[in-house]
């Protein structure tokens, strides 16, 4: 069974017109997490990583795991209002509306080699804000790594510059029911 056989399709969540890709299945299930994460650092083997960042709160799962293999350390992004030192914002535009990322200010030293993880890239907006962030910093981005990616919502494409990767590509176009 391949991974993709374990990501769940939820319509209309979080709103009507969104086509959810739920990977609790692929997480409960012990072979596809570890091959999951072994799949995604074997991508970076080799490659000069000091920092993994991973993106609140699916891109914490696969990110800890990943710096730990990479041996590098991890530096959350998160949602607004839940890290407690001084803090660099982004803000960013999703398939279903506006948001906000948070970083320490202190986490990346300048000069430092990150990779920004998280498991889904869908427009993009997100993983260019954790980008921001990083460079906002002095930080390099080395690449970026996802487990899925939505083809058809053209999120490589807004990452261009960037080394981007992703394990699983679901090319269905967006419909009423999708998105």
């Amino acid at each position: 069974m391949g991974l993709e056989e374990h990501i769940r399709n939820i319509p209309g969540f979080p709103i009507p017109g969104i086509q959810f890709k739920d990977i609790t299945p692929l997480l409960r299930d012990p072979e596809s997490l570890r091959q999951s994460v072994d799949q995604l650092a074997s991508q970076w083997a080799g490659r000069s990583v000091d920092y993994v960042v991973g993106i609140e709160s699916r891109g914490f799962i696969l990110g800890a795991p990943l710096a730990y293999l990479l041996s590098a350390g991890f530096v959350p992004v998160r949602k607004p209002g839940k890290l407690p030192a001084d803090i660099v914002s982004a803000e960013y535009s999703l398939e279903y509306g506006v948001n906000r990322l948070e970083m320490h200010r202190d986490a990346i030293e300048p000069g430092k080699r990150v990779l920004i993880v998280d498991d889904l890239l869908a427009t993009g907006g997100s993983a260019r804000a954790a980008a921001q962030l990083v460079e906002s910093v002095g930080g390099i981005v080395a690449g970026m790594s996802f487990l899925i990616e939505l083809g058809s919502l053209h999120g490589r494409e807004k990452l261009a510059c960037y080394d981007v990767r992703s394990l699983i590509t679901f090319e269905e176009v967006p419909s009423n029911e999708q998105a």
